[in-house]
């Protein structure tokens, strides 16, 4: 009877949505926790902060509310990020792609620097910066949210439209 017990709690936790397992192992602090995520799990979907085409899933945590988390951002090639900023730290690691990056106010591909797939970019708290993605592209982004983002030019924010 205990073997059949143990069984049914293993199925009943297998069959957790892994959004759900991963939010309660972000919230615990005690060191112990362990989450894997394979990447048929993701559930992807349009960000309403970026231009359509960009693809976005949560792989650990909630960026909206305080706390760790990662996430990942899919671009078609020819996708841009207008010039804007975020109220935390943002460590992006090139999964896939390029991601080119420059500073300012302004879009400017003539300047910035490309990051190669299995490179690492940080942006301070507040700094104006912009993407550019002339291939296809997945980021994986990290921090301690909450996370958001304020295009320095309101009329480039998608979520206005």
């Amino acid at each position: 009877m205990k073997k059949r017990q143990l069984a049914a709690g293993i199925l009943a936790a297998a069959a957790l949505p892994v959004r759900a397992a991963l939010a309660q192992a972000a919230h615990r602090h005690d060191g112990d926790a362990h989450a894997t995520v394979q990447p048929d799990a993701l559930r992807w979907t349009a960000p309403p902060a970026y231009a359509r085409g960009a693809q976005f899933a949560v792989v650990r945590g909630d960026p909206t509310r305080e706390g760790f988390y990662v996430v990942r951002l899919k671009v078609p090639a020819g996708f841009r990020i207008a010039p804007h900023t975020h109220p935390n730290d943002e460590n992006v690691t090139v999964l896939s792609g390029g991601f080119n990056i420059g500073v300012g106010d302004r879009l400017d591909e003539t300047k910035g620097e490309l990051v190669r797939a299995g490179g690492f970019s940080f942006v301070a708290k507040g700094m104006t910066h912009y993407a550019w993605f002339t291939q296809e592209t997945e980021i994986q982004l990290h921090g301690t949210g909450p996370q958001g983002i304020t295009y320095v030019n309101p009329a480039d924010d998608p979520r206005r439209r």
